[in-house]
């Protein structure tokens, strides 16, 4: 339900974006930002982004944290859960909202620094007041891991637009849908949408990063083309360990846990020429998405290559 909640957030984040920017493409420059502050865009940012939190709150509030007790405000050490897929999940979405809030902002013609910050720090800001209602219940606690993990993906965004004037390396994500749901329905996933928001043994974590950006401007290689590396774990059917029984008390099959790494390549869509500002729009916010592409893994099983890995 929560990462339902923050991933339901972070997409309707953008329609504002994507709907202003199909009905006003003229007012946008190259970057498909504003050149000049423009305070009907601004106003429709900063509302929309208000309703929206403060709505999926009350939303959270009532739909989940309402069924268990309320506690005094404490900690919780969830750092050894899911071989950690979920802090480097906290990572990959405090990155992408912070990188599309930043769009919004420059789309209003805000500052470019001002932007950076202001829309680099809103994922943070969400998953932090998320951490917060989490310490306040006795079920959960406030987790300094995923703390951190939403610090550093916030900061990831923000130091690289600083330091570079743009994204070089960019957290991703990708997802296939495993056999082991199956035994966990209620934990990982009853059907596709539930697998990709709650199976890790699913999910790929990637750092995709631009090769060409690295080198001088002069230079042949295809602007567009990346070099991936990923992270992902299997054979989890709970957080710490697999429970020999389900719900029902039926004996459940055991695996290892294990966790994998990849080496991939992937496309920037982002610096694929299009004189389309809606188009720039659309490939900036599913720009989180890894392109499947040829894939080596590398885990304690040994090496495995896929033609197209997802």
């Amino acid at each position: 339900m929560l990462k339902t909640l923050k991933i339901f957030f972070l997409l309707s984040l953008v329609c504002p974006f994507l709907a202003f920017a199909q009905k006003d493409t003229s007012a946008f420059n190259i970057h498909c930002g504003s050149n000049t502050f423009n305070n009907r865009r601004f106003t429709t940012v900063v509302s929309t982004e208000a309703v929206l939190y403060a709505g999926s709150m009350i939303g959270l509030n009532s739909l989940w944290y309402a069924n268990y007790p309320r506690s005094s405000f404490h900690f919780f050490n969830d750092n050894n859960e899911w071989q950690q897929m979920d802090k480097v999940g906290h990572m990959t979405t405090a990155y992408t909202t912070g990188r599309i809030g930043m769009e919004l902002f420059k789309w209003s013609g805000v500052e470019r620094k001002k932007a950076i910050w202001y829309g680099g720090a809103l994922g943070w800001v969400y998953q932090g007041t998320i951490e917060v209602l989490d310490g306040f219940s006795s079920q959960w606690g406030f987790s300094w891991g995923d703390f951190g993990a939403n610090t550093v993906g916030s900061m990831l965004f923000i130091g690289e637009e600083l330091v570079w004037n743009e994204q070089r390396i960019v957290p991703k994500f990708s997802f296939h849908q495993t056999s082991y749901a199956q035994y966990r329905e209620n934990e990982l996933g009853s059907n596709l949408q539930e697998n990709i928001l709650k199976d890790y043994n699913g999910q790929t974590y990637w750092l995709s990063t631009n090769l060409s950006s690295f080198m001088n401007e002069e230079n042949k290689f295809p602007k567009w083309l990346n070099l991936a590396v990923g992270y992902g774990a299997e054979g989890m059917t709970g957080a710490v360990f697999n429970p020999p029984f389900d719900k029902n008390g039926n004996s459940l099959p055991q695996f290892d846990r294990y966790r994998k790494f990849y080496l991939s390549l992937d496309a920037d869509l982002t610096r694929i020429k299009t004189k389309s500002c809606f188009l720039k729009a659309v490939f900036k916010t599913i720009g989180f998405i890894k392109i499947p592409a040829p894939t080596l893994e590398f885990s304690e099983k040994g090496i495995k290559g896929y033609l197209l890995y997802f």
